[in-house]
């Protein structure tokens, strides 16, 4: 099973589609891939009311924590949204990377960029975020991205404990929110995660959480 490069010291089915914060339309626009096979490719992004990226600056950050090269490591993007993160993932070399995303629109963009870059790796399924990472078997994947909608505070709670569960010991969890969420080490440790790494930029929190051996 792959391990992750050298670290770095240091409820019920939600009604509303995985897009980002935010009740405004967001204009279409693109973002753009950073590093691996993939660096500096831009994808379009649908008009779509809260949909938010992941800002550049914190996926690069985010990638610098965890090494930059992901082979053969299997990963899961909950609330995928313009799928900047999961196909991040698999510019960087990840074996599997499964993109779960309800809103159809936004499935069918991410099914659109898979074709485009011939990402075999990738896997679009469209579906609720929340009820796929409780499907997914125990230890089973290196890696979870959780990104939820902002203002849907009822799911990061749920995702949290779903995605502790799926990642394999010495794993990551990684959970963008608005507010800091690794300050209470005793629920994260009941979760059988610990906190790795953090950044605060602009309105979003960034964190990367391990599982426990």
């Amino acid at each position: 099973m792959p391990r992750p490069a050298s670290p770095v010291r240091a409820a019920a089915p939600h009604p509303k589609p995985s897009t980002r914060a935010g009740a405004s339309a967001r204009p279409a626009g693109d973002v753009r891939l950073i590093g691996g096979q993939w660096k500096r490719t831009r994808l379009p992004v649908p008009a779509k009311p809260g949909l938010r990226p992941t800002p550049d600056r914190v996926r690069e950050t985010l990638f610098n924590w965890l090494g930059q090269d992901l082979t053969g490591w299997r990963a899961v993007d909950a609330f995928t949204g313009t799928g900047a993160l999961g196909l991040e993932a698999a510019s960087r070399g990840a074996a599997r990377v499964l993109l779960l995303e309800q809103d159809a629109a936004l499935a069918a963009a991410l099914r659109a960029h898979q074709q485009r870059l011939h990402a075999s790796a990738v896997q679009v399924q469209r579906g609720d975020g929340l009820a796929a990472l409780r499907a997914l078997p125990a230890a089973s994947v290196d890696l979870v991205f959780l990104d939820p909608p902002f203002d849907a505070a009822h799911l990061f709670a749920p995702a949290l404990a779903a995605a502790a569960a799926a990642v394999r010991p010495g794993g990551y969890v990684y959970l963008e929110a608005p507010a800091r969420h690794d300050h209470d080490s005793a629920a994260l440790a009941s979760l059988g995660l610990a906190p790795h790494r953090y950044l605060k930029a602009g309105a979003v929190h960034a964190h990367l959480l391990q599982r426990s051996a």
